[in-house]
This record gives structure tokens, C-alpha cells and sequence, in this order.
């Protein structure tokens, strides 16, 4: 098997080509619009870690379906993630998918599982999408429970959803006019640089050290990968993460995913109420 087609994380399968993927993220869409009862999307949201609370926030509920009732996607199995997708009527009018869970990339179903929500989002017609993860914390002064705004970030997975001559510009990923629409909610937002590794395990001291070294101030799992193929799509991309835990080696205590739920959970409000308000703005 040639080597340039495989998928890396895929243990030597195939991978899908861009052709049939997007056919999948369209065959996704046409299933989500008719168990939504939606004709389109305007605004899509992945909520990670923390973060799933905040849907009920959004607007008027029109529909929820399990993911897994929409094709390419599967249960998601990170505790703490939600596992389906809504369709909710903002205040303005437009209409907005929810994911309640995600594909992680240490899952081992490759790049294209990772960042298929994406591509379904603009398949419906999603021209904005809203990234929230659950992340380590470099800066000191951002105790867990602290939302930051993801300014840039540095890919450190070795992987990307791009494939062949696809010479995508991502000097503003993460839109400056989505930011400013942040800080109108909430002026004192931090803003930061992510740094996603490919996990499953949590950064080693010396990890988190070269990550800061490289201009990191968050890390985590996700979203960077998403980011590209939403920008790819033509979409502006809206990143928040939320400081779940000091970093390895910020504090000396031991990392616990436990930790990382409770932390999400105790800023669940808060969350709910930034959501709300950046997403009514869209």
C-alpha cells in the first residue's frame, strides 16, 4: 500500500480522500437537517470539556439528536463531553448546531473522524464556528475555572486534515472581528496561544516547558486541528478555552481528569452566561 495514503493514527487503512469526506459531512448534513427539522445553519458550536452545560443558554431549543444517529459520527468517549446535536434559534433569529462532544485524535479513528463536525457544520450552511475546549494553563494567574480567548495556536500533533496542494492562510485564524465581539461580553478576557499535543496522556513537565519556550500559554487535546479544516471551509473560527488545572509542572501537584471535570463544572455559570452572550452577537 502506498504510503502517501494512509492516514496516520489509522494503524496503515486507507484514509478517505477529501472527495469522500466531504461526501460524508454532506450526506451528515442532509440527515441532521431532516432529524433537526432545519433547512440550514448559520453560527455551529463544539463544546469540549466544561463546556456542554452552556447549551441550554443559547436560545430556543428546536431539536436534539444523539450523534451517533448522524453519519460518520460516533458516542463520544471523553467523560464530561455530551454526546449529541442541537439545533437552536438564537435571539437573532439565526439558527445554531450544537455539538455536545467531539472525536479526539488519541482516539485512533484519524484526522477525518477529528474534524468531520467541522465539515458537517459547513456542509449546513454554518459560516461561524465557535471552538470550546477544556485546557492546562501555563500563566500562574489563570486559576482553573478561568475562560481564555485563543489568540493563535501551535499544532504540535504532527497531523493535519489538509491533503495535497491545499495551501490554506492562517495568519487570523481565530478571527479579530469574533474577539472583539468577546471582549464586548466580557472586556477583561484573557487571550492566549494553544498548543495542542495529540495525547491521551498529559504533558510532561519538560513538555509544558517547550510549549512555553514556543509561545504557548494553554495546552490541550483538540481544536487546533478543527480550526484548520474550518478555515479551509471558508469559516471564521471563534476559539475559547477554559484553565481547567495548573499545567504539569506549574504547581508540582499530579494531573487528574477528575480534577479537570469538577474545575469545568464549577464555572459551568459562567460559561452559560459568556456563551449566551457571544453567540447572541454572532
Amino acid at each position: 500500500m502506498d504510503q502517501d495514503l494512509d492516514e496516520p493514527g489509522t494503524h496503515g487503512l486507507a484514509a478517505p480522500t477529501v472527495d469522500a469526506a466531504d461526501a460524508t459531512a454532506r450526506a451528515a448534513a442532509l440527515v441532521a437537517r431532516d432529524l433537526l427539522g432545519i433547512e440550514r445553519a448559520d453560527v455551529a458550536l463544539v463544546l469540549g470539556s466544561g463546556w456542554s452545560s452552556g447549551a441550554d443558554r443559547l436560545g430556543r431549543p428546536i431539536a436534539r439528536v444523539p450523534l451517533e444517529r448522524v453519519p460518520g459520527f460516533t458516542t463520544p468517549v471523553v467523560a464530561g463531553h455530551g454526546g449529541d446535536l442541537l439545533a437552536v434559534e438564537l435571539t437573532s433569529g439565526r439558527i445554531a448546531a450544537v455539538f455536545t462532544g467531539r472525536t479526539h485524535l488519541y482516539e485512533g479513528r484519524g484526522v477525518t473522524a477529528v474534524v468531520h463536525g467541522v465539515r458537517t457544520a459547513a456542509a449546513l450552511g454554518a459560516s461561524v464556528l465557535v471552538l470550546t475546549n477544556g485546557c492546562g494553563g501555563l500563566n500562574p494567574g489563570w486559576a482553573p475555572g478561568t475562560p481564555v480567548l485563543i489568540r493563535d495556536h501551535i499544532n504540535l500533533t504532527g497531523e493535519t486534515p489538509l491533503r495535497g496542494p491545499v495551501f490554506i492562510d492562517m495568519s487570523a485564524t481565530y478571527a479579530p472581528r469574533l474577539r472583539a465581539l468577546a471582549h464586548e461580553v466580557s472586556p477583561d478576557l484573557p487571550e492566549g496561544v494553544y498548543v495542542q499535543f495529540p495525547g491521551p496522556q498529559y504533558e510532561t513537565p519538560a513538555e509544558v516547558h517547550m510549549a512555553r519556550v514556543l509561545g504557548g500559554d494553554l495546552v490541550g487535546m483538540s481544536t487546533a486541528l478543527e480550526a484548520i479544516a474550518a478555515r479551509a471551509a471558508g469559516m471564521e473560527v471563534l476559539g475559547i478555552s477554559l484553565v481547567t488545572n495548573a499545567a504539569a509542572g506549574i504547581t508540582g501537584e499530579p494531573l487528574s481528569h477528575t480534577d479537570v471535570i469538577a474545575s469545568g463544572r464549577a464555572a459551568a455559570p459562567r460559561l452559560a452566561e459568556l456563551l449566551a452572550g457571544v453567540v447572541a452577537r454572532l
